[in-house]
């Protein structure tokens, strides 16, 4: 049993690496949303970034981003992270998010609805300048592909044909890119865990997002405080599916992080280390707390 015990703040120590009782590495990434959040996750000891939410930049944005405008942040996202690695996950709008550019019809359950890679594959054009973008930038430094809420092997296997296809594309222009960037996945609705064997022949990684996996698995919307209880990461049908998509990833043997509230829980670490997730990504200020610890 991993057991987890709190060091003195004295003591901290940003470049402190930190291993479980039996010698495994415990890798500590970022959450960031903007080029300033990958800057003050790395000076507080982040060793990378496990998710770039790029939404902001489009939600910060008067109209749809361009691929120029794009590949400057994400180049200088790179730059800040060096050698350590930075995962953007692709645009992940819909639910409680919305772009003031964009028209969207009123959906009576937003977050079964028009969202994340569900627009992104519905606007192939916006897709392959933002793919375009993250391909080019991975020229600058440690860059992987993130896809949001994937339910079906197909969609997967539509969104990375089209980055096969703007490899070639950049390929014949001749622009520098990252023709071997690692395309990965998130865990966050029921039906990724359910296939989770699948989809681990078809992705570089996983990232569990505890968040609507969470709402997803329990039928318990986040936002509803009449049914709090039951929007609970804890309980044993979610902890199920963490399990589940930690096993399918080792015996695929590509990597799995979580960048959901859940991977910060104080209460979870020792519980999530059982499972074998060796990779969190948690805010910034979680960041000095989670590496403030020592695992006996």
């Amino acid at each position: 049993k991993e057991k987890v015990t709190q060091l003195n703040s004295a003591d901290y120590d940003p470049e402190r690496e930190i291993y479980t009782e039996d010698g495994e590495r415990v890798w500590i990434l970022g959450n960031a949303g903007n080029t300033e959040d990958v800057a003050a996750a790395v000076k507080a000891g982040a060793e990378g970034i496990g998710l770039f939410r790029s939404e902001f930049l489009y939600m910060e944005s008067e109209d749809f981003p361009d691929e120029e405008c794009q590949y400057k942040a994400y180049s200088e996202a790179a730059g800040i992270c060096g050698e350590r690695p930075l995962t953007i996950r692709t645009l992940d709008i819909g639910g409680d998010k919305a772009l003031p550019y964009m028209q969207m019809d009123k959906e009576e359950n937003p977050f079964l609805g028009y969202r994340a890679i569900r627009i992104s594959l519905a606007c192939p054009q916006q897709f392959r300048t933002q793919i375009r973008a993250i391909l080019r930038a991975g020229a600058k430094g440690n860059v992987r592909m993130m896809f949001p809420m994937i339910t079906t092997l197909n969609e997967f296997r539509t969104a990375r044909q089209m980055v096969d296809e703007c490899i070639a594309e950049l390929d014949k222009e001749g622009l520098p890119f990252d023709r071997n960037l690692k395309v990965g996945m998130m865990i966050e609705t029921p039906a990724s865990v359910l296939l989770a064997d699948e989809f681990a022949k078809m992705a570089d990684f996983f990232s569990i997002g505890t968040n609507d996996l969470t709402q997803y698995i329990m039928a318990a919307d986040r936002g509803n405080a009449n049914i709090s209880d039951l929007y609970d990461p804890h309980a044993e049908a979610v902890t199920k599916a963490i399990e589940i998509a930690i096993k399918a990833a080792a015996k695929a043997g590509i990597e799995i992080s979580m960048c959901g509230e859940y991977a910060a829980d104080p209460s979870a670490k020792e519980l999530l280390l059982r499972l074998g997730l060796r990779k969190f990504s948690v805010s910034i200020p979680a960041i000095r707390r989670f590496k403030s610890t020592v695992i006996d």
